[in-house]
């Protein structure tokens, strides 16, 4: 039941991104999204995933839905996304203006630290879903992804745009 579930959900995401999220740009005024930096091994590794249908690698993440707080919204997309349960609330690290790559999206970071794995495989939505060496990100990594990072390693705040 559970798994016809999720499958579910997956297919309808994988569907929204194609048909809805190019009617929502078109029709809301601003979208919400949440990304999340799963920091492992001393915070020497930092998980990615790899999308179906965007090029490059990036922190795991998505839409907030209604009637869903910030970090409701982390906890379920890093769950969906990786197989990736947070223990422990997550850290805003902050909420950045997305504007030059989606006219009006706003997107809160977070960081976690702590975390246990449950079994994952890839889904329509997510191809791939895996820790890299911060000194070493994949090629692809995209530069919003890459900056996030080198701030939180770095302990310090990040610029207003993404």
């Amino acid at each position: 039941m559970a798994m016809a579930k999720a499958m579910k959900r997956a297919l309808f995401r994988a569907a929204s991104v194609a048909l809805l999220h190019p009617y929502y740009r078109q029709v809301r005024g601003m979208t919400l999204g949440v990304r999340v930096a799963v920091l492992g091994a001393f915070d020497r590794e930092v998980l990615l995933v790899r999308h179906s249908y965007a090029p490059g690698w990036i922190l795991p993440g998505g839409g907030v839905e209604r009637g869903e707080t910030l970090a409701e919204a982390a906890r379920r997309e890093l769950r969906e996304e990786a197989g990736v349960v947070m223990q422990g609330e997550p850290v805003l690290h902050g909420v950045f203006l997305n504007d030059e790559n989606f006219r009006g999206d706003h997107v809160a970071v977070f960081v976690v630290r702590s975390f246990a794995r449950e079994a994952w495989r890839p889904t329509a939505e997510i191809r791939a879903a895996r820790f890299f060496p911060i000194a070493a990100l994949p090629e692809g990594t995209s530069g919003g992804t890459a900056r996030r990072i080198a701030e939180i390693v770095e302990g310090r705040k990040g610029e207003a745009r993404w």
